[in-house]
């Protein structure tokens, strides 16, 4: 006769605590081993970043002096300087250019993160120093030398004309293209590493098992892989897009006067201008444009979690 089963055993679900019990756990705060845990990045978020941006702010609103500082009191003058009419077509541009390199880097990265992950170990190691070779270089060399190779006597310009592709008197340098061209070369490499770590823990046998059951090798990589790297493409994405919004060294080298973004007359109206207060209003207003969208994600995917666990079952 078989012995009966101990009392004391508990059923399968009480092992886990449940959705309620969690969020009601979350919900008393953090215990005082965590916040000891997270002070010191807590600290160094408020003194490098919140306290500069916040600066930022209140320069803002404050008058240019003669000699190129901060005048006493507050004023909307700089504030007011950003309806300036030449404003729109460079915000403009700023926004393609950046959605444009971005698309850029995501097309080119994906399929580079995948044939990575794909690779036997040996060969997954050296693509992946390939990869992080250029950071070994100056980033300000690297336009440089980008520069040379487009410039109107350079080989490329030179070959192109030879070709008849390139009409005399064309340039390749100084123009809205280049800006995106260079940028996509110079931020590829951002996009490959997060891709090719959300690459890295997908698990190929669905793309087998969706071969299996019929799909081409295009439609399973496009309906199952993409899908099963969205945390990276996510990644990649605001790694490589909010640094192009503020971008000015490659405009400045490689775009010419038709090629400047907005972070182009940040620097102007800083260095050049000496007007510190609308510097310091188009960075506000460039920080809000990036900041405001990822606020309100963040408070939709909140509100979302929180009215999921709070329907989920006890």
């Amino acid at each position: 006769m078989s012995d009966p089963a101990p009392s004391d055993s508990k059923p399968l679900a009480a092992a886990k605590p449940a959705p309620a019990a969690r969020s009601l756990r979350l919900s008393r705060g953090l215990s005082r081993g965590e916040w000891a845990a997270t002070a010191a990045p807590l600290l160094w978020l408020a003194v490098f970043f919140a306290a500069p941006t916040l600066l930022i702010f209140a320069m803002a609103m404050r008058p240019p002096t003669p000699y190129g500082g901060v005048g006493e009191g507050w004023s909307t003058e700089a504030i007011g300087a950003l309806a300036d009419p030449n404003y729109p077509a460079i915000i403009w541009r700023t926004l393609w250019i950046s959605a444009g390199a971005t698309a850029g880097c995501l097309a080119l990265g994906l399929p580079c993160a995948y044939a990575m992950a794909r690779a036997r170990p040996r060969w997954r190691a050296l693509l992946l120093i390939a990869v992080v070779v250029p950071f070994w270089t100056n980033f300000l060399i690297r336009i440089f030398a980008w520069r040379q190779v487009l410039h109107p006597d350079g080989p490329v310009a030179s070959a192109l004309r030879w070709i008849g592709v390139l009409p005399d008197g064309a340039l390749l340098l100084y123009n809205p293209w280049a800006v995106l061209f260079v940028s996509v070369y110079a931020y590829l490499p951002f996009a490959i590493l997060p891709l090719y770590a959300a690459a890295e823990k997908f698990d190929f046998a669905l793309l087998d098992a969706a071969r299996d059951l019929g799909a081409g090798r295009w439609r399973a990589f496009f309906r199952i892989f993409v899908p099963g790297v969205r945390g990276g493409l996510a990644t990649a994405f605001l790694v490589v897009f909010i640094p192009l919004l503020g971008s000015y060294v490659i405009p400045d080298l490689v775009g010419g006067a038709d090629g400047q973004l907005i972070g182009n007359k940040i620097a102007q109206r800083n260095f050049n201008d000496r007007n510190i207060p609308e510097a310091a209003a188009l960075s506000a207003a460039l920080a809000l444009a990036i900041a405001l969208p990822a606020l309100l994600a963040s408070v939709f995917r909140w509100r979302r979690a929180r009215h999921a666990s709070e329907g989920a079952p006890a």
